[in-house]
């Protein structure tokens, strides 16, 4: 007799229900996968935006009375230059890194307000509505809606300050120490004027400055992308040589005042946060000068300001215009001394000079020895635009590169001992 048949149907029941709860688990992993993955991504820009904020607002941490103020605009622009939520140039819509952003702290890291105080810096935002698609399926498929919402929100945060670096990025000038001087100031006086003279290829006498090519070489092309910033890590020790004819320097110079070529870009080429101009025509103080923070001496052009007052209110170097034939008058006292440019940056609230603005005007420049080696560095703020590579300008002296209230910064690897000070994150 043949054995008797077993049902199948049972079988088959069960084969169909284990297969059903298997594609549940596979569709519950994939959207695990799917939408924490994107959660996670989303959440890395919005640390990669938060940590460009963060840094950049800590490199205006100078303990200016005006440093609060620039560190929340470079913040913003360096931060909202990242692309978040699936690089979405707007953030999806969800809004952006806001004054709202930002808290700063003192060197006991107690919140506060003063931006003489100000020693660290804090930026932080959350970037809500993110949809979350397989998962919200999921809980419709199992009718339970609240198990996984429609959305969720990440959050990130950074904390910068100013540390001392090993490493710098210095302009391509320097002065060789003249004999009997010392540090901090090696013979100058803060607010003290000083000229860079366009000719001068050997770098002058001790106690003189000149253009240095701080690559060690000796190419004149150099000399201009040391002045773009393509060209960094400078170190105590390493030995500068002078250039030949510096190719372009005057154009690299200029965009940190705000003045371009035709088809220049100034989303590249970032102004400072001010293009006004200092020369002994419209600033008429006796040595020491002063035009950073100082007070015009009659005889001064009627727009004149010190430099931390323009730069509050991003002043071009056609101070509340655009023009720079009219800029050059007020500067140079003819409107034809930059007759090779032709585009100013915007000033004001909402210009480029705010926008796009970052601290560019004061900046490093080594001292050397006698033998061409960098032995420390100074502070300087560059007074005014070059209408040509040969041009003479000037700078102001603003003290040691390390002092602790220095305006100076550099982009400059941290954990130096002596070395200026640069943004760091330490949290």
């Amino acid at each position: 007799m043949k054995p008797a048949e077993r049902p199948r149907r049972n079988q088959e029941g069960a084969v169909l229900l284990t297969a059903a709860l298997s594609m549940l688990f596979l569709i519950g992993f994939m959207g695990l996968a799917l939408d924490f993955g994107r959660l996670f991504l989303i959440r890395t820009e919005l640390q990669t935006a938060t940590d460009s904020c963060a840094l950049s607002a800590a490199q205006e941490l100078d303990q200016q009375p005006n440093s609060i103020t620039r560190a929340i605009s470079a913040g913003m622009s360096a931060g909202n230059a990242n692309a978040v939520n699936l690089q979405s140039v707007d953030w999806a819509g969800q809004g952006q890194l806001d004054p709202g952003s930002f808290t700063f702290y003192d060197s006991s890291y107690v919140a506060t307000t003063d931006p003489l105080q100000a020693t660290y810096v804090e930026c932080s935002h959350t970037q809500g509505n993110i949809p979350i698609r397989v998962l919200n399926a999921m809980g419709a498929f199992i009718r339970d809606a609240s198990a996984f919402p429609a959305t969720r929100t990440v959050a990130a945060q950074a904390v910068a300050t100013r540390v001392s670096a090993q490493t710098t990025c210095p302009l391509p000038i320097a002065v060789k120490r003249a004999a009997g001087t010392s540090p901090p100031l090696y013979g100058f006086q803060v607010g003290q004027w000083v000229i860079i003279y366009g000719d001068d290829i050997a770098g002058g006498a001790p106690g003189a400055f000149g253009w240095y090519n701080i690559d060690e070489s000796q190419n004149a092309r150099s000399t201009r992308d040391q002045l773009l910033g393509l060209t960094c890590e400078t170190r105590v020790g390493a030995r500068l040589r002078t250039p030949g004819a510096k190719t372009g320097v005057h154009e690299a110079w200029n965009y940190r005042f705000g003045i371009y070529r035709n088809n220049d870009d100034p989303t590249v080429n970032r102004p400072d946060f001010s293009g006004y101009a200092y020369t002994p025509l419209n600033w008429t103080n006796p040595v020491p000068q002063n035009a950073f923070d100082g007070t015009p001496a009659a005889g001064s052009h009627p727009t004149a300001a010190n430099f931390v007052t323009k730069r509050s209110q991003y002043r071009s170097y056609d101070d509340t215009g655009t023009s720079i034939q009219n800029g050059s008058e007020i500067v140079f006292g003819r409107r034809n001394a930059l007759n090779s440019f032709h585009d100013l940056a915007t000033p004001g609230i909402g210009g480029q000079h705010q926008q796009l603005g970052a601290s560019r005007r004061v900046a490093l420049t080594p001292v050397i020895d006698e033998n061409n080696i960098v032995i420390d560095y100074l502070c300087v703020f560059m007074l005014h635009p070059m209408s040509g590579p040969h041009d003479d300008v000037r700078v102001e002296i603003r003290g040691n590169a390390r002092a602790a209230g220095s305006p100076c910064t550099t982009s400059g690897l941290p954990g130096g001992t002596a070395g200026p000070l640069v943004p760091a994150l330490v949290r």
